[in-house]
C-alpha cells in the first residue's frame, strides 16, 4: 500500500471520527430535557410570541432532519455561529477557554510520565514483594474516580492545610492539584505498561552485554532497557488524549478553574448547541490529529513496524 493511500485512508477515518462525535452532541443535546429557547428567555414568563419568533431565528422551528443538515453544514465549514446564552461567536469563546484547558491537560501527562518513568525504572524486575506493592498502588491510581481525588485533594490541601487556593486561577499554585487529580488516574496504567517493556529488555542480549562492560545498574535500567520499553508508552500517550479531555470537564468544574471542559458542561445544562458541537468537534480533531502523530513518531523511533508504505 502506498503512502499516499495510507494518507488518504487516514483522513478519511478522521473525516468519520468527527463528523461521528458531531452526530453525537447533535443527538445527546436534542434528547436531553428541556426547551433551548426557554432558557435563553429565562423563566420570567416570556410570551409565546416571542418564543416562536426566537425559535424561528434559531431554525429550531424546522423538523429534525433539516435541523441536522444545517448543523452539518455549518461543522464542514467551520462556523459554529453563535452561543444562544452568551451571543458571542463560538471560536471566540473556546479561544479564551482552549488555554487553560491545554496547559492543564499537558501538565498532567507529564507529571503522569515522570511518576510512571521513576516508578518503572525502581520496581521492573524487583523483588515480588516490592511489585505487589507498586501493584496494588497502581490499582488504586486506575480505579479511583478523578472527582473523588479531585475533592480529596481539595479538601486536605485548600480547606485543612491553605497550601493551595480553592479557586483555581491561571497562576502555577492553581494548577498543581487539578494536574495532580487529573495526573492520577494514569500513573498506574502508564507504570504497568512500562515496567512490562523494561522488564521484557531486561532480559534481551543486548542488557547482558552492557552489564558485562561493567555498566552500572541504573545506566542498563536508564539508558537501554527504558529507551526500548518506553516505545508503546508513546502509542497510549496519545490514546489518553480522550480521557483527559473527558477527565477535564469534571476537574475544571470541582475547582472551579477556566478551560473548554467546564464551558462544555455549563453549554450542556444550558441546551446551548453551537458551544457544545464546536467544543465537541474541536476536541475530536485534536483527537484524531494527536493520535496521526504519535503513530507517526511511533515508527521512526521503531523501525521494525515499518513506513507507511508496504
Amino acid at each position: 500500500m502506498t503512502t499516499a493511500r495510507r494518507l488518504l485512508g487516514r483522513l478519511v477515518l478522521a473525516l468519520l471520527v468527527v463528523l461521528g462525535a458531531a452526530t453525537v452532541a447533535f443527538a445527546a443535546i436534542h434528547l436531553t430535557p428541556g426547551d433551548p429557547v426557554r432558557a435563553i428567555l429565562g423563566t420570567s414568563g416570556p410570551s409565546q410570541q416571542l418564543i416562536d419568533q426566537v425559535r424561528a431565528e434559531l431554525n429550531l422551528d424546522k423538523p429534525l432532519i433539516v435541523q441536522y443538515g444545517l448543523y452539518m453544514r455549518n461543522v464542514l465549514t467551520g462556523d459554529f455561529g453563535e452561543s444562544y446564552q452568551l451571543q458571542q461567536p463560538v471560536i471566540r469563546l473556546i479561544g479564551e477557554q482552549i488555554g487553560a484547558s491545554v496547559q492543564l491537560a499537558l501538565s498532567a501527562l507529564g507529571l503522569a510520565l515522570l511518576v510512571s518513568v521513576v516508578l518503572a525504572v525502581a520496581t521492573a524486575g524487583r523483588r515480588p514483594a516490592l511489585r505487589r506493592i507498586s501493584g496494588v498502588v497502581e490499582l488504586l491510581t486506575i480505579s479511583t474516580p478523578n472527582f473523588w481525588v479531585a475533592v480529596l485533594l481539595l479538601t486536605v490541601f485548600s480547606f485543612r492545610l491553605h497550601w493551595f487556593p480553592v479557586i483555581a486561577g491561571h497562576g502555577i499554585s492553581g494548577l498543581v492539584l487539578p494536574a495532580v487529580a487529573l495526573a492520577l488516574g494514569m500513573v498506574g496504567m502508564f507504570t504497568q505498561v512500562l515496567r512490562e517493556g523494561m522488564e521484557r529488555a531486561l532480559g534481551e542480549p543486548f542488557v547482558l552485554s552492557s552489564r558485562a562492560r561493567g555498566s552500572s545498574e541504573t545506566t542498563v535500567r536508564v539508558r537501554h532497557a527504558l529507551r526500548h520499553a518506553i516505545v508503546p508508552l508513546v502509542t497510549l500517550s496519545g490514546w489518553t488524549v480522550g480521557a483527559l479531555l473527558s477527565g477535564a470537564v469534571v476537574i475544571e468544574m470541582v475547582f472551579n478553574r477556566p478551560g473548554i471542559g467546564r464551558t462544555l458542561a455549563t453549554a450542556i445544562a444550558n441546551k446551548d448547541l453551537p458551544v457544545v458541537s464546536g467544543v465537541v468537534v474541536i476536541a475530536a480533531v485534536v483527537f484524531t490529529v494527536v493520535n496521526f502523530l504519535v503513530d507517526v513518531l511511533y515508527r521512526v523511533m521503531d523501525p521494525r513496524v515499518g513506513r507507511f508504505s508496504r
